[in-house]
């Protein structure tokens, strides 16, 4: 369950959080209770979100940013599913790898995503926009002139913007959504300590690999 309690349909007063619950839940579901949206998801970054009416309208205002947007959505959808890869959310990446299917990206394409270092399913263009974002999330920003200068070759200075700021904007989502163990991020920890079996007990090890 995710780590902030989730606000009841009972206790919403914001029509525009109402709206949501609506339209994605259903208007005769409490979606902190009854879980699931149209989309299949949990729908707990909804009703988590709605602790914050400001927080909620500024995120829902956030993802239509793209409406008119220029750029191919193809190459946003190829930017988001790659952050959401890099930083580890398993909702925000598979959220957009649902999103380019229904684009009409080949299946082949979006399971490269992962290993696309290595796959020859991707465009040159493709493949800027793919390390463009990994400088993005992984390099906090530091983007290489060779990479930039294949997407201002191809693309225009608003579409090169359109392309960092969403990709960022759902970098920050990814974020979000694991702190809070939101969605298909409410996973416990990986990485924990493998204790040593009863009787066993631990020794210098760092003397026994040195030969010391």
């Amino acid at each position: 369950m995710p780590r902030l309690r989730e606000v009841p349909r009972a206790e919403v007063t914001d029509e525009r959080i109402l709206f949501y619950y609506d339209r994605l839940f259903g208007p005769d579901k409490d979606p902190a209770v009854d879980h699931g949206t149209i989309h299949a998801t949990p729908g707990d970054w909804w009703t988590v979100f709605a602790q914050s009416p400001d927080v909620f309208r500024h995120a829902v205002r956030g993802f239509a940013v793209y409406r008119n947007a220029t750029l191919d959505p193809a190459l946003r959808e190829l930017g988001q599913s790659r952050a959401g890869f890099a930083r580890g959310s398993q909702f925000v990446f598979s959220q957009h790898c649902k999103q380019m299917r229904s684009l009409g990206v080949p299946e082949e394409k979006i399971t490269a995503i992962p290993h696309w270092q290595v796959s020859d399913m991707f465009t040159p263009l493709e493949r800027a926009v793919l390390a463009y974002t990994d400088a993005l999330v992984y390099d906090g920003g530091r983007v290489s002139d060779e990479v930039f200068a294949v997407l201002r070759d191809a693309l225009s200075d608003k579409e090169i913007l359109e392309l960092t700021y969403i990709t960022t904007l759902y970098d920050m989502h990814a974020t979000i959504c694991r702190a809070l163990r939101l969605e298909y991020d409410d996973r416990p920890e990986q990485i924990e300590e493998v204790q040593l079996p009863e009787g066993v007990e631990a020794g210098d090890l760092s003397a026994d690999l040195s030969g010391a």
